[in-house]
């Protein structure tokens, strides 16, 4: 087949409703196959498609990876590229992609969640210069999309790299999207086991506190679906998960 045949069928296979329907049709194909497509994928205007294209690569380059690490490799170096000024381009979709893929492969989570991470901070002093902070909203969507996705697989993981105080200033964000998922974020890290959570609940709370009457819609991508929800409901849901693990700490 060639390669605009393929990336054709495989473009319109992801914009079918049903995720599992697409991860059994894309089983024909083989990871290298499917990456320059999915690539693609990521930059079109269609919301499904984009998304659907995050999660199969979550799927996709976990299975390159037992097949060659090092092709895995590359492909999360071109999403690191595209996030670079340097590249020119804008790196849609590099987020997300890369937090799902590394929710399901141990090998490049260990890699290359510092470099997630970095898009959250700003560079320090000479010897410190570690940041990489995406000042674009859309950007700070998907980034946070991203840590959300691995408060939800591997939450001990972010709060070792201390997080938290990444996350509390976005929830001041002037992007509606950027205050809920930073305070989903937050929610999701307080609901993991105690002796990682540290002490951050009063913090945490205090700052999620006026999003709580903040009625802007959200539109989110949970597990292959989306879900319309309100801030002030992702601030509710984060502040009852934090009175939850206060109580326990108490």
């Amino acid at each position: 087949m060639k390669s605009r045949q393929r990336k054709s069928e495989i473009l319109t296979m992801l914009a079918h409703d049903d995720l599992e329907v697409i991860m059994a049709a894309l089983e024909d194909f083989s990871p290298t196959d499917l990456i320059n497509p999915l690539f693609s994928a990521l930059y079109r205007s269609e919301e499904q498609l984009r998304w659907h294209a995050v999660s199969v690569l979550g799927q996709i380059v976990p299975r390159l990876a037992r097949q060659e690490m090092e092709a895995a490799r590359i492909v999360m170096r071109r999403f690191l590229w595209s996030l670079n000024d340097e590249s020119g381009g804008i790196g849609w979709g590099a987020p997300e992609a890369m937090a799902e893929i590394m929710a399901y492969e141990p090998r490049l989570l260990e890699e290359y969640i510092h470099m997630l991470i970095s898009y959250m901070r700003e560079d320090g002093p000479l010897d410190f210069q570690d940041g990489n902070y995406l000042e674009l909203p859309a950007l700070q969507r998907g980034l946070l999309w991203g840590v959300g996705r691995l408060a939800e697989k591997q939450p001990g993981k972010l709060l070792k790299r201390q997080v938290v105080v990444d996350l509390i200033p976005y929830l001041k964000s002037e992007d509606h999207v950027v205050r809920g998922l930073a305070a989903r974020c937050l929610g999701l890290l307080a609901g993991t086991d105690v002796s990682d959570s540290g002490d951050f609940t009063d913090s945490a709370a205090d700052s999620i506190a006026p999003l709580l009457a903040d009625e802007t819609m959200i539109r989110l991508y949970v597990e292959g679906e989306f879900v319309d929800t309100t801030v002030a409901a992702l601030a509710h849901e984060a502040m009852a998960r934090l009175a939850t693990l206060s109580d326990a700490v108490v």
